[in-house]
């Protein structure tokens, strides 16, 4: 059975969201086609087919049957295409200015014939796009905003040849030509927009290198860096850009991973170190095994989980798209009404009555409306992915806006997930002499208490010499002999059997464990010489992340599979409002269940990989990544740097993207919904001057169109490095 294949399509021609829903229509219609889907804002078309039924070449052929076309060519190749839409622009632009000058000045009738020929290439040539998509939408049954433009210059053109050739009658032409030149322009002006929205994609696809160094057949090569394969050596020099995912296999050097994990600091990195592709070698030279290569590596990842974040549409954009569908016949109706009404019914001249069905068609364009949500979208979601927090859909932005609880887990999360030695406490000796005589007995074990005590000694300069012998007692502790000293490590229940008296320390013991600590106890030839504690201390920045959070109004939760002395320690040390503990991973997914039950709106924050039911049962699940563990499937937010402070300014750029699109929302309704009736001429028996003209109709849209992406384009200053301290 073949597998369908997944294509994304890039689309130029594309004008309103209707456009979209064109393109989305027609591509449906072929069989073997599913799931398809047309984003606006960033121009691309994202679909399933099944190559058995359908061939890629139909699958452009039915974008541009519909009036568009689809991008195959490379960025030197486009900007040619971009100064080709300009000097049709600059035709009618030049085209137009006269045409104004002699409809407002002079009044000869020879003039209507120059008219004419100034007009006529305005509509047909820098009109032509709007035809060949109006027509595309025709055929698939749907009104775009090209049905708007197309309905109303041709009107007013038409009416002005009928004035010209056959009848005596004022002509209409500034306004046909004007319309299409000024809509013109604009449309330039919102894909400059638009490309603004999306520079975050570009950016981070210019992070990667275009060529690699490889060690093939004993020689240094020079090949492009997508040529390169798994297994093949790559040497890096200082200041250049590692071009695949890999492991270390010769050199040493510091390594900026800022671009992919927000980090200043550069990472020491050796022989068995991983590293990721698109970071800079900083210092000395490296030889890289490449493991990940092209589509496979982190950045491509990152990249496509960016795309497809904002190809993806959020609830309250699917319901603009449903208000937009029903929008441009209700604004072609009005439009007939409304001239109906004026020539019939008051009876005022053809010229004006004529006007206001020109002004109302053109300044009702719904193109605001309807990308008032994507574009944020776009923007939010890029300056997410260039600070290294990664939105997966654009609903997730929209769920985060409702949290009302935030639910962490501990190990890992809240903590480093790794015991380390927090006190030492010597009884009669020197605390050196306590971590060598611990460590010499932890030497041969592989707990990870072992491993922390190990570590705590080399850091401090103890040396660590072999035991003549030793034996694990489990769930007790260790016995070893060292040069004829007897040495017994391990919990209450050892040290009672090796009858070592705990009397002096116990007060101690108990302190210690009140703060959620392990507590191990050093007995040396039958007495106690002193206790160690070991304890998965809390991440820095932890107990600052959680205050932030609180102030937002939030609730914090804690869950753990720790026990409930250990987990409320850490739930006091953090000022956690509930703590819930000794629960296993199956719990935790039951314990978010509950919380919603309640009628909670919950974000679950985990490593991703014990945490996942926990965090797809979660309303919103934050995977905390870490190097090249950030492809992760549960969650719908993933952060790349393991800062918490980074789960507040997510939840701080999802509300103001929200704050985002509800502006733009509220703006494009409030100029749609007073345009309309003014372009209708409901102020002309007040103030008895029409006050839309069709020319200052498109310019009143375009205006709108603007604003909105300029509005959205305002997020991009929003200040992310306040939740990065140091």
């Amino acid at each position: 059975m073949t597998r369908n294949k997944k294509v994304v399509l890039q689309i130029e021609g594309m004008n309103c969201p209707s456009c979209a829903a064109t393109i989305e229509k027609s591509l449906s219609r072929l069989n073997g086609v599913s799931n398809p889907g047309v984003n606006f804002a960033t121009r691309k078309a994202s679909l399933e087919y099944d190559p058995n039924r359908v061939e890629l070449k139909e699958l452009i052929n039915a974008v541009e049957h519909a009036g568009y076309k689809v991008k195959r060519f490379e960025e030197e190749e486009e900007k040619v295409g971009r100064w080709k839409e300009w000097r049709v622009f600059l035709l009618g632009l030049i085209l137009t200015i006269p045409i104004v000058l002699i409809e407002l000045f002079l009044e000869f009738p020879q003039d209507k014939l120059l008219l004419f020929f100034l007009a006529t290439p305005v509509q047909v040539v820098v009109g032509l796009p709007f035809y060949r998509r109006a027509y595309g939408a025709l055929r698939n049954r749907i009104a775009t905003v090209d049905t708007l433009v197309v309905l109303s210059t041709t009107t007013a053109y038409l009416y002005s040849v009928v004035a010209t050739f056959f009848i005596h009658a004022p002509t209409f032409y500034d306004a046909s030509a004007t319309v299409i030149t000024t809509i013109t322009l604009g449309m330039l002006l919102e894909n400059i927009s638009a490309g603004k929205a999306g520079e975050a994609i570009k950016k981070l696809m210019g992070l990667a290198p275009r060529k690699a160094t490889i060690i093939r057949d004993g020689k240094e090569q020079d090949i492009p860096a997508g040529d390169v394969c798994v297994g093949d050596i790559v040497v890096v020099r200082p200041g250049e850009r590692i071009p695949v995912d890999g492991i270390v296999i010769e050199g040493y050097s510091s390594v900026d991973e800022s671009v992919i994990t927000g980090e200043s600091m550069p990472v020491e990195k050796k022989s068995g170190d991983e590293v990721i592709g698109a970071t800079i070698n900083r210092s000395g030279m490296l030889k890289i095994e490449a493991k990940k290569v092209g589509k496979d590596t982190v950045l491509a990842q990152i990249i496509r989980m960016v795309e497809d974040a904002q190809r993806s549409k959020p609830k309250i954009q699917r319901i603009a798209d449903r208000v937009v569908a029903y929008f441009v016949p209700g604004v072609v109706l009005s439009a007939m009404t409304a001239f109906g009404v004026w020539y019939f019914i008051i009876g005022v001249p053809l010229l004006f009555a004529l006007t206001i069905f020109v002004a109302m068609l053109v300044v009702a364009c719904p193109c605001a409306l309807g990308i008032a949500t994507p574009t944020a979208v776009m923007v939010g979601i890029g300056k997410g992915a260039e600070h290294g927090i990664l939105f997966k859909s654009g609903s997730a932005l929209e769920n985060v806006y409702r949290l009302d609880t935030v639910v962490f887990d501990k190990t890992g999360t809240l903590t480093q997930g790794t015991p380390a030695v927090t006190d030492v406490v010597a009884v009669g000796s020197k605390e050196a002499e306590i971590l060598k005589f611990a460590a010499i007995a932890e030497m041969g074990s592989e707990h990870p208490i072992g491993d922390a005590i190990i570590r705590s000694a080399k850091e401090k300069g103890v040396e660590i010499p072999m035991a003549d012998s030793f034996i694990a007692i489990p769930g007790k502790g260790i016995r070893a002999e060292y040069n004829s000293h007897r040495i017994s490590f391990g919990n209450r229940k050892l040290m009672k059997e090796d009858e070592i008296e705990l009397r002096h320390v116990e007060a101690k013991i108990e302190s210690l464990e009140e703060q959620g600590k392990t507590v191990m106890s050093l007995g040396v030839d039958g007495e106690v010489r002193g206790i160690i504690a070991v304890a998965d201390l809390v991440k820095e920045g932890a107990r600052e992340a959680i205050e932030e959070l609180k102030r937002e109004g939030l609730e914090i939760i804690m869950l753990t599979g720790d026990n409930t002395r250990t987990a409320k320690a850490i739930g006091e040390e953090l000022n956690i409002d509930k703590v819930l503990a000794e629960l296993l991973p199956g719990e935790k997914a039951s314990a978010i269940k509950s919380l919603q039950a309640q009628g909670k709106i919950v974000a679950m924050v985990g490593d991703g990989i014990n945490d996942a039911p926990a965090l797809s049962q979660a309303d919103i699940g934050i995977a905390i990544g870490s190097g090249t563990d950030i492809a992760i499937e549960a969650g719908d937010i993933v952060l790349t740097r393991e800062a918490l402070s980074e789960v507040s300014c997510s939840l701080q750029l999802s509300k103001k993207t929200m704050e985002k699109i509800k502006q733009n929302l509220f703006f494009a309704f409030l100029y749609n919904g007073s345009a309309i009736p003014i372009a209708g001429g409901v102020l002309y028996p007040v103030l008895h001057i029409l006050v839309l003209s069709p020319m200052l109709a498109a310019v009143a849209m375009i205006l709108s169109d603007i604003t909105v992406v300029g509005n959205a384009l305002l997020l991009r200053r929003f200040d992310m490095d306040k939740f990065h301290p140091g």
